[in-house]
């Protein structure tokens, strides 16, 4: 009978198990040879101007004496000269009549656009429409049975799930990459109204506009961005999801717009010392700090303080979750959004309304000098009647002249802020501050409403014992 050491044991058993582990890692070559067909590369040019010299006169400042001379000789100053600027990404097929998808920065402002496929094939591509909110443009060439990709579902998607992506980067057509999702519904700060699909799989420039897929070769997301510092890829890029892609698609070709669902409030984060000063036992939805004006929230009855947790049945884990589900409600429909509203949960009916393409933010004077109060470790002075009006305050509003100490420093509270309401109480004055802050309970946190930049942010003060 032999004798195996501890050591040899658990060399043999790694042996062993390491042909079985790599026996379950995924293989992507049949998910590669099915679906590479329909994935395209798209290169597009614009005609830009630079100035460019026709001679070599020397630079002179304006007026001199010595520029009309030497223009004389060296002939004209500076002429704008037109040159072409090209483009590259991706994009895939999705009908076999050559309608394509790919990214908005992809075509923005082209004025040629061409679409190779992997048989070779080149094709002038017509834009049929494209989006900037979403990122999605929408290609057509002229061709027919084309080979086409199978769309899939990204609210499926599991966060670990290993998922594929072939594009273009840096012009090497065809190229596969792989690797897992790694979050869902992220929001970004320059796309509030797309939950990006954040993955691990190596995208850099030229990928954009490619399909992601899943393991059952369905397209589940295009990728659209990266996070990097260098400009390369650095392990976070993001796509989006497939449906949001297809409903913004068919918009395009049925009437050349995309129109969203606008509810009309300004939103943050409920922190965890929000949610306290709230009496909430978690922080979750997503807090109103300002309903505009003339919106389908103001006819609703919503208020600023206002915690929204569900809408139209959904949930609304944070903040950033809100802008997508209301932008995908159809325009017209109504929906009952729950709401938690001092200690109490309420529904508020309310009909959703087309995005405006700008909402314009009113912006103060600066008030007459008056003698500053202190309270709170703060500075205070009322504003002037004509700057609440300006900024659509009413009878509200005191500014922070000067940040002095605990608690209001600890709370973040900044010079400049105009504090609207404390305890869920208008404030109008620093006497109306302070009575507000005696009626509230002692060491305990109640919600600010400020306007910081002409922005509503709502801040945790706590209020210090006696």
């Amino acid at each position: 009978m032999k004798v195996y050491s501890w050591p040899l044991v658990l060399v043999l058993l790694w042996a062993v198990a390491l042909p079985s582990a790599a026996r379950t890692l995924p293989d992507f070559v049949p998910l590669v040879e099915q679906n590479s067909l329909a994935v395209v590369n798209i290169s597009s040019s614009r005609e830009q101007t630079v100035a460019s010299r026709s001679g070599t006169m020397p630079e002179f400042p304006p007026g001199s004496p010595f520029e009309d001379l030497f223009e004389r000789f060296f002939g004209e100053r500076d002429t704008p000269q037109p040159f072409e600027r090209s483009a590259m990404g991706s994009g895939f097929i999705y009908t076999d009549d050559g309608y394509i998808l790919t990214n908005h920065h992809v075509v923005d402002g082209a004025s040629e656009i061409t679409v190779r496929l992997s048989d070779r094939r080149v094709f002038s591509a017509e834009l049929i429409g494209s989006d900037a909110q979403s990122d999605i443009a929408v290609l057509k060439i002229e061709a027919e049975d084309l080979p086409t990709l199978k769309l899939g579902s990204s609210e499926h998607l599991k966060v670990g799930e290993w998922v594929l992506a072939i594009g273009s980067p840096f012009g090497f057509d065809h190229s596969v990459t792989a690797g897992i999702v790694s979050a869902k519904g992220r929001s970004l700060p320059s796309d509030n109204y797309v939950p990006f699909i954040q993955t691990d799989v190596a995208i850099n420039p030229g990928n954009s506009g490619g399909p992601l897929f899943n393991l059952d070769g369905e397209v589940v997301g295009i990728n659209s961005q990266i996070y990097s510092r260098t400009g390369g890829f650095m392990g976070l890029s993001f796509a989006i999801p497939i449906e949001m892609a297809v409903e913004v698609a068919e918009q395009l070709r049925d009437t050349g717009v995309v129109t969203r669902g606008w509810l009309g409030v300004l939103i943050q984060e409920v922190t965890r010392e929000l949610a306290d000063s709230f009496g909430m036992n978690r922080p979750t939805g997503a807090l109103v700090a300002q309903v505009q004006p003339e919106s389908p929230a103001e006819r609703a009855g919503f208020r600023s303080g206002d915690v929204i947790l569900r809408f139209n049945g959904i949930e609304v884990p944070r903040s950033s979750a809100l802008p997508p589900i209301v932008g995908r409600t159809p325009v017209g429909a109504e929906v009952d959004v729950d709401v938690r509203r001092g200690s109490q949960e309420i529904t508020i009916p309310v009909t959703i309304d087309a995005l405006p393409e700008a909402v314009a933010s009113a912006r103060g004077t600066p008030p007459p000098m008056t003698r500053p109060q202190s309270f709170l470790g703060m500075q205070l002075e009322p504003l002037a009647p004509e700057e609440r009006l300006a900024m659509g305050l009413g009878d509200a509003g005191v500014r922070v002249i000067e940040v002095t100490g605990d608690p209001a420093r600890a709370a973040g509270i900044r010079a400049g802020d105009v504090i609207v309401q404390l305890g869920g109480e208008p404030v109008g004055s620093p006497e109306d501050l302070k009575e507000n802050a005696q009626a509230a309970p002692e060491g305990r946190s109640v919600p600010v409403l400020v306007h910081r930049d002409g922005t509503p942010v709502f801040i945790a003060l706590r209020i210090p014992a006696s």
